[in-house]
């Protein structure tokens, strides 16, 4: 069993009712945690990568529909979106016209099973907070279901760790904050022990496509399904080239020992190496958390390592109260659902464009997609109006979270389709219709209703 912590940690699962095989995979990293493992990659153990791109590929229509037809689709909506002050599903954040993240992705996969006349069957993982909200918003959409697969499976859950002694932090106050997910590398073991990965093969499905239920860009592509049936690779990922704003973000590389790809993530970087994660020249090409992988082939190996896939350990320290700094220190034991690159043996990279790749990670974002800057047509599929996605960086003081961001966009977003950036500094209040255009500053300092209709331009 180990040690005192992890036995309480094991226990405590256990009386949660959380299944076996996720018990067993917490204890995995829970050992190494406990043995000084941080997951650190340093930067002389790796080296820079350069892969193809989804535009040179040939795929005939042929196989792109033979693909899609055998793909079920998976959103990780586990996500609360704290982050922006939100204490439920972010999916269920409003992107325009009434419409959610949720509402946005069941109509884009309703629409491509009516176009290419097959089943897509769409799966949210979901955690145990995010559950109940999630399903309630899709009953609108009846058709959604497809018979035999259920519309969701939830997230594993394992507990929080004091830093002092790595044992289960207790908070009576709040008990849910005892718990955390396991990061969604978890997926793996979730979709092993709710049966569901027997269920997709049996049903005849051969690969998943992965996504952010954050990430409007990221439709199950007909191409792209294609072209990975076609490579034969278990298991691959979408890539973007990395911009000025993915500098502090994660990205790809070689290992050196054993020349298998990896994914870094920024948690996984030394401060030593923070510069050479941030070189844009020299690592070019980050993780849209697009994944496709064989059904079959994550059996395959699931089978042969007694359903711990081994991911690299994360250790993410946070407060149990993650909005209240003074509370205890505690550490999330997680994994990344991409580091799962570096297991299969033939993974792939592909390059694709940064219209796959529209995360809302902060009100900033949110700004973006909410503006003139995208379309959105009667496929529900983003489509970027604008020449440039703007940079956009709000004032965190007033427009951090979702709350006080609507208040001061009452009526709507501006007009960012001819912005080049707009900067943001102290407490401004948008009228309706304002225009941004080129590189805009606003000063904090004669912070004040910008009058409806206002052209600022640099």
């Amino acid at each position: 069993m180990g040690s005192p912590g992890l036995a309480k940690a094991m226990a405590k699962m256990r009386d949660a009712g959380v299944e076996d095989v996720a018990v067993q995979t917490f204890a995995h990293y829970y050992r190494q945690l406990e043995h000084g493992e941080t997951g650190m990659i340093p930067e002389d153990t790796i080296e820079p990568v350069d892969i193809p791109s989804i535009s040179d590929a040939v795929v005939s229509d042929e196989e792109a529909h033979a693909a899609i037809s055998t793909t079920a689709v998976i959103k990780l909506n586990g996500g609360l979106g704290t982050s922006m002050g939100m204490d439920r599903a972010k999916s269920l954040l409003c992107v325009r016209k009434g419409l959610s993240f949720l509402d946005v992705i069941a109509r884009q996969i309703l629409h491509m099973r009516k176009k290419y006349d097959v089943r897509l069957p769409l799966l949210l993982m979901n955690s145990f907070r995010t559950s109940e909200d999630s399903l309630a918003a899709l009953e609108r959409y009846q058709d959604l279901p497809v018979e035999g697969l259920p519309l969701e499976f939830l997230q594993n859950r394992e507990p929080r760790l004091l830093v002092d002694d790595l044992t289960p932090v207790e908070w009576p106050k709040d008990p849910e904050l005892e718990w955390c997910p396991p990061g969604h590398g978890d997926i793996y073991t979730a979709l092993l022990d709710t049966g569901l990965l027997d269920l997709l093969i049996e049903q005849g499905y051969e690969r998943v496509f992965v996504s952010n239920s954050d990430n409007l860009g990221a439709v199950p592509d007909e191409k792209v399904a294609g072209w990975f049936a076609k490579s034969g690779a278990p298991f691959a990922i979408e890539a973007v080239r990395r911009t000025p704003s993915d500098r502090k973000g994660g990205h790809f590389a070689r290992r050196k020992s054993d020349g298998r790809l990896i994914l870094r993530e920024t948690a996984q970087t030394r401060d030593e190496d923070k510069v050479a994660l941030q070189d844009l020249s020299r690592h070019k090409y980050c993780s849209t958390n697009n994944i496709w992988f064989d059904l079959k082939a994550l059996k395959k190996v699931l089978d042969e390592r007694d359903g711990i896939l081994g991911l690299p350990l994360i250790r993410n320290e946070k407060t149990v109260d993650p909005s209240d700094p003074k509370t205890p220190k505690v550490v999330q034991i997680e994994t990344a659902m991409g580091a799962a690159i570096e297991v299969f043996e033939g993974s792939q990279l592909i390059e694709v464009g940064r219209d796959r790749f529209v995360p809302v990670k902060t009100t900033n974002d949110l700004l973006v997609l909410r503006s003139d800057v995208y379309d959105i047509g009667e496929d529900f599929v983003l489509d970027q109006i604008a020449d440039e996605v703007p940079f956009i960086d709000l004032d965190g003081d007033y427009y951090k979270y979702v709350a006080n961001f609507d208040e001061r966009f009452p009526e709507g977003a501006p007009s960012l389709r001819k912005a080049s950036s707009l900067t943001v500094n102290g407490d401004w209040t948008f009228g309706k219709g304002v225009q941004v255009i080129g590189a805009v500053e606003l000063d904090g300092a004669n912070a004040e209703r910008v009058a409806p209709a206002t052209v600022l331009s640099d």
